[in-house]
């Protein structure tokens, strides 16, 4: 995208990095949505469904055994962000979540095949956990 270097994306703060990736979780939520969605109301209603911390903390649980070491302790750092918004989740859900979005986040500014990777994994879960 707009960094040219590794080096320029490791010198990136964790909280910018979580930024990115709460807006890049919206807008996978958003695409996958937009199969089953009939109007932008009930889009943003499927959406909210899966863009919130007690959602993202799962993802991230169903993800850990899949990461690689580089991965890993990206999350490990995040997941020790001290959180300021846990009063509805508690703060350990909220701290997953925060590392959540900063692996979103870092994985799409460097390695979007990875990122497209893990969320088809997670798709695919979703799709076999579903009721028929």
């Amino acid at each position: 995208m707009f960094f040219n270097n590794q080096l320029e994306i490791n010198t990136l703060s964790l909280r910018l990095l979580a930024g990115l990736g709460d807006a890049v979780c919206s807008l996978i939520e958003r695409e996958r949505s937009l199969l089953f969605a009939h109007s932008a109301k009930q889009l943003h209603s499927r959406t909210k469904e899966r863009v919130n911390a007690q959602a993202q903390a799962q993802d991230l649980d169903r993800l850990l055994q899949f990461l690689n070491e580089q991965e890993l302790s990206l999350v490990h750092r995040a997941t020790n962000l001290k959180s300021n918004n846990y009063r509805k989740v508690g703060q350990p859900t909220a701290r997953k979540a925060t590392a959540y979005e900063v692996l979103l986040g870092y994985l799409y500014l460097t390695d979007l095949s990875r990122l497209k990777e893990l969320m088809t994994f997670l798709d695919k879960e979703d799709k076999s956990t579903e009721p028929e």
